[in-house]
């Protein structure tokens, strides 16, 4: 316990999303990477045997990762380093390992593998967010509940219909996250400044060769589109795009939690609270938010890290610079590693999230006086009243009604002052029977489960699959 250990790896983060930025699976990827190249080489005339590729997949999980340090510290070179490392358990390959190839070929490869694999990830735990989401709206579509604008009382809406308001920017996430996997590039077989000069002198010449090997490569690692011109490395913009997209889905998460915390606060709607969770070490009685608030941290965390890559985006110099490697190995892993670990407690909270209905009502009933009024003056004038004289009349019993509620903490008595005013020539009955808060509430039910099936459904279907998503914490 005499080291750092990154949190994101000791309390947040799945060990799927672990695993896909672990080294591990880079320096497999490194080798399946070479081994393929190797073979395509073999196929396009290169003198390449069987028995040197044979060699390298009988070899490809024996890393020798202590080896690889060794090399690493006597070359200050971490591919070479890995080179000599595989060379050593496959000597009859050695001279073809990484044949006309420069260091991005496995190392700006492998980083795209890593970040569309990490997207899939992604991609199946918004699908789990945005179906518990559709079910927790459809099931409250109905239920009124207060409006906020600035934190201030307004026109009553329902709890399922706010909800949609945290879907849809989830939705949006979504849809980037499909576009970014559906248009992604793969940096293929390039060279060194990306002329593929090295693969002029392989193949005598043949552009035609060069081609299927950065085609054919490729493929076979799943990508369908190529860039078709680079430097060294990859066009940075990924990075800057990749990060951009993570801390969208990090500002979703937290818009989220904001407005969860402040109606636990309000005591309507709770995230789930453990039978021996404690939330104060000091105030036995406190149900902290604590889920929402560690979604919020994180998403703190993502939001910075943008800024990270879009600097290393825009100072590239020429075919490449070094500047970046550094950066990256922090900034990628780490931004998938907590936009893991927000999704993960995102699903978590939408399993137990408790609302509290006679809380809700009660919170209306306090407010819905002051809304009904508008009603009351339209049935007075149809009555034969004046309405400004009308205005008049509620303005002064609405200020009396706000003084007892506010002065002296009793009940909102707006209504029962206006049913007693004798100069009001309306039907008294009618006011209590607009009362009922679902008469307040517009569309809303409606809006709610138009928007589920046209936008939030075909999401649900496609990836259907996808769902049953296991989001327990670890701490």
């Amino acid at each position: 316990m005499n080291s750092y250990k990154n949190p994101l790896e000791e309390r947040y983060s799945s060990e799927e999303m672990l695993y896909n930025f672990s080294p591990n699976n880079k320096f497999r990827t490194w080798r399946q990477l070479w081994i393929a190249l190797a073979e395509i080489e073999k196929d396009l005339g290169l003198d390449i045997t069987d028995e040197q590729i044979n060699q390298l997949k009988e070899e490809a999980e024996n890393i020798d990762f202590d080896a690889a340090a060794a090399y690493e510290k006597k070359f200050r070179h971490d591919v070479m380093a890995h080179v000599h490392t595989y060379g050593d358990v496959a000597p009859l390959a050695k001279g073809i390992i990484h044949l006309g190839a420069t260091s991005a070929f496995v190392g700006d490869n492998t980083d795209l593998i890593q970040i569309r694999d990490g997207l899939k990830i992604v991609r199946k735990q918004l699908v789990n967010v945005i179906k518990k989401l559709s079910d927790f709206s459809i099931k409250y579509k109905d239920m009124p509940t207060l409006g906020f604008t600035h934190f201030q009382p307004a026109q009553l809406t329902t709890v399922g219909k706010r909800a949609t308001l945290w879907l849809q920017s989830l939705i949006l996430d979504f849809e980037e996250l499909e576009f970014f996997l559906e248009t992604l590039r793969f940096r293929g077989v390039k060279g060194t400044t990306g002329t593929a000069a090295s693969f002029l002198e392989l193949f005598n010449g043949d552009y035609s060769k060069v081609k299927h090997l950065d085609k054919e490569l490729s493929r076979r690692f799943g990508f369908e589109k190529v860039f078709g011109v680079s430097g060294q490395t990859y066009d940075r913009k990924i990075d800057a795009k990749v990060v951009a997209l993570l801390s969208n889905i990090a500002q979703s998460a937290h818009k989220f939690t904001n407005d969860l915390r402040l109606l636990q606060n309000l005591k309507e709607i709770e995230e789930p609270f453990e039978k021996n969770q404690i939330g104060s070490s000091a105030m036995a009685y406190k149900r902290n938010p604590m889920r929402s608030e560690r979604i919020g941290a994180l998403a703190k965390y993502v939001m910075s890290l943008s800024s990270s890559s879009a600097m290393v985006a825009s100072t590239q110099w020429f075919e490449r610079t070094l500047d970046d490697s550094a950066n990256k190995r922090l900034t990628i892993p780490q931004a998938f590693l907590a936009i893991d670990a927000i999704l993960l407690i995102w699903n978590n909270i939408m399993d137990g999230l408790v609302v509290y209905e006679n809380r809700i009502h009660k919170h209306i009933m306090e407010e819905l006086p002051f809304m009904a009024t508008e009603y009351v003056i339209m049935e007075e004038v149809k009555a034969g009243g004046d309405r400004q004289e009308i205005h008049e009349i509620i303005r002064v019993h609405s200020m009396e009604a706000s003084k007892k509620v506010k002065m002296e903490g009793k009940e909102n008595d707006l209504i029962e002052r206006l049913m007693n005013d004798t100069s009001l020539k309306m039907d008294k009955s009618k006011i209590a029977e607009v009362m009922d808060p679902k008469n307040f509430i517009g569309f809303a039910p409606i809006q709610t489960e138009e928007f589920i099936q046209n936008e939030a459904k075909p999401i649900t279907d496609k990836y259907s699959e996808l769902i049953g998503l296991e989001a327990d914490l670890k701490v």
